[in-house]
């Protein structure tokens, strides 16, 4: 009995390590994208899994600054998106982060509203949206060998009907199963990764190519 408490024990030390690890990343991402000018205000919303059985992700809260974001204001939730702990209120956004985790078996979402990724979403709405291909940072997308590589970027229209937007979300997902993100229309860049550090990656490379898209498609209007 004393051996299995001691497992038991150190599995859940284990656990709230491996938690706090997560929370702190989230928190320095945070720091990170404002700094890049990608989450300014209270602009953009992250998440990560904690655990797999039983279900839990951290999640920004709703209201805060990216920047000055602290692990006692992260929230933790369940696969129903029931708070388990933490005071505050969870994104309102925190049923995509659900949706995508479910479609893409992700570790973690990361949601930017950076000023290209904006226009971008605006200017290839009306195609549903853009191709990206060509780029020798597309290799910075997982299992991307090539700059040859042609990358879909779904732009989905924005709706404040939230659990429909996340089902529209998953439908998007499902029909293109090979995409690495998605554009909300006048909202941002969604992304995602197996782990905390790959969703950052992707949010770099698709940073760098929506603005290069969004300068080149200036310059080509003047």
């Amino acid at each position: 009995m004393g051996v299995r408490m001691a497992g038991r024990a150190k599995r859940g030390a284990d656990r709230g390590s491996e938690r706090e690890r997560i929370v702190r990343s989230l928190c320095q991402a945070g720091r990170q994208f404002y700094d890049h000018g990608w989450a300014f205000g209270t602009s953009g919303n992250f998440s990560a899994v904690v655990s797999r059985a039983p279900f839990r992700m951290a999640i920004t809260p709703t209201g805060v600054d990216k920047a000055m974001l602290t692990a006692q204001q992260m929230v933790e939730v369940d696969a129903a998106g029931k708070v388990t702990r933490g005071s505050g209120l969870p994104s309102d956004e925190m049923l995509l982060h659900l949706g995508i985790i479910r479609a893409r078996r992700a570790g973690a979402v990361l949601h930017t509203h950076s000023i290209w990724s904006t226009m971008v979403s605006e200017a290839y709405a009306g195609e549903g949206g853009l191709v990206i291909e060509g780029y020798e940072m597309l290799k910075g997308l997982e299992g991307v060998c090539s700059h040859q590589h042609t990358e879909w970027l779904p732009v989905i229209d924005n709706s404040p009907d939230i659990p429909s937007l996340a089902r529209t979300v998953e439908a998007t997902l499902e029909q293109c199963p090979d995409s690495h993100g998605f554009l909300l229309r006048r909202h941002g860049l969604y992304t995602w990764g197996k782990s905390l550090t790959e969703a950052k990656r992707h949010v770099e490379i698709f940073e760098f190519l929506l603005e290069v898209i969004g300068r080149s498609r200036a310059d080509r209007n003047r």
